[in-house]
C-alpha cells in the first residue's frame, strides 16, 4: 500500500517536495482546507506567514502581487 506524503514546500525555491509544483500544489491546498476547515481565517493567518518568508526566498524571481494571489487568492471564502 502506498504511504502518503504531505505535500510541503521546498525552501526557498517554494516548489511541492512531491510533486514540483509551485507550492501550494492542488493537493496541498485540498489538505490544507480539510486541515482548516473549523477557520478560515486561521488558514490565512497561516499563508499570510509562509507568503512573508516566500517573499524574502522569492523576491528576484516574482511580485509581491503574484505571490499573494499564488499562496492567498486560493484560500479566500467565496460569497455565496
Amino acid at each position: 500500500m502506498p504511504r502518503y506524503r504531505p505535500h510541503v514546500a521546498a525552501r526557498p525555491s517554494w516548489r511541492c517536495r512531491v510533486c514540483g509544483a509551485a507550492w501550494p500544489c492542488s493537493a496541498a491546498k485540498l489538505a490544507l482546507l480539510g486541515e482548516y476547515r473549523e477557520s478560515r481565517t486561521a488558514l490565512l493567518i497561516y499563508l499570510g506567514t509562509l507568503l512573508a518568508e516566500a517573499l524574502t526566498d522569492l523576491a528576484a524571481h516574482t511580485t509581491p502581487a503574484a505571490l499573494a494571489h499564488r499562496f492567498l487568492a486560493w484560500a479566500r471564502p467565496h460569497d455565496g
